[in-house]
């Protein structure tokens, strides 16, 4: 890359991401010489960048924060999905505004090419859902994040818990609070929009091993725990191949009739699978779902006169 502006910016775009980039390495990327990477990183420190060198085997170059950054620099695809981001909807109260605000300016700032790919995407989809859930204060997350280490206690609905907080996690449109619960001696998920008056015990813990491979994981299990599965098993009157490409949990029963043995976390789901397929069936269990079929019917009968 002979273009000296044009290689600067590629090098500092690549220096911002979070790593350690071997001199090597950037040198093959940039297709130039070890001497010019060193040159082009002064050349970067004189313009106010601070980046950092490491010297020996496992050295390299990175962009450190300063008191007074440069603009940030972004490719193509990282500025797409930051403005498709801040078009999404939001989980923490008070933000809206501030999101709009950060969504003009950068689509000021974007060239004419990545603005056309925004307002396509833009044009294409719908906002998320916004159901009644509730939201919660920014300062409720910032002020559980920094006791994350130390044991705290906090009124929670079922009343008051001594914990030992571990990570925030973002779930759906919900927060949720992995934290170790020392009266019950065992990890717990908490809404964080049930917690309120979180006060610190003053008392630093070591970090305890998390049950799950990461939090992340920990919530998805526990919610999932949570969730009611219903097993459905019915009689199908349709060819097994009819059917086959549209549901699973299928096994042939003849030439006109298959058996389905399926899951699901709601009644409403089984009952409208079934009643999308198009043929006639018969449901041996669950009971719930016979009798939410029968009262589903029922409605159907009296709205069609």
């Amino acid at each position: 890359m002979s273009d000296t502006p044009a290689r600067l910016l590629s090098l500092l775009s690549l220096l911002q991401t979070p790593r350690e980039w071997p001199g090597r390495e950037l040198a093959d990327r940039l297709g130039v010489s070890l001497r010019t990477i060193r040159r082009d990183v002064d050349r970067l420190r004189d313009l106010g960048y601070p980046v950092r060198a490491t010297m020996g085997n496992v050295g390299g170059y990175r962009l450190v924060a300063g008191k007074a950054m440069p603009p940030l620099l972004l490719d193509d695809d990282e500025a797409v999905a930051i403005a498709v981001g801040l078009r999404a909807g939001h989980t923490v109260a008070g933000i809206e505004e501030a999101s709009v605000r950060a969504l003009a300016k950068l689509e000021q700032v974007l060239p004419a090419r990545l603005r056309q790919r925004v307002g396509v995407l833009g044009r294409a989809t719908e906002p998320l859902l916004t159901w009644s859930r509730p939201t919660v204060d920014p300062s409720q997350l910032t002020a559980l994040a920094g006791v994350i280490g130390e044991r705290v206690r906090f009124a929670y609905r079922d009343g008051e818990r001594l914990v030992e907080p571990h990570k925030l996690v973002a779930a759906g449109r919900r927060w949720y609070l992995v934290a170790f619960d020392n009266d019950r001696d065992d990890w717990r998920v908490f809404r964080v929009d049930r917690i309120g008056d979180l006060r610190s015990t003053g008392h630093r813990v070591a970090p305890r091993t998390l049950p799950a491979p990461d939090a992340a994981a920990f919530v998805a299990g526990r919610l999932t725990e949570l969730t009611p599965v219903y097993r459905a098993v019915a009689t199908l009157h349709a060819p097994y191949d009819q059917l086959a490409d549209r549901i699973g949990d299928l096994t042939p029963l003849g030439p006109d009739r298959c058996r389905l043995d399926g899951h699901a976390d709601t009644l409403e789901f089984l009952a409208w699978r079934l009643l999308t397929l198009g043929c006639e069936f018969e449901v041996h269990e669950p009971p719930e779902l016979v009798a939410y079929l029968a009262a589903v019917g029922g409605r159907a009968t009296r709205a069609a006169g």
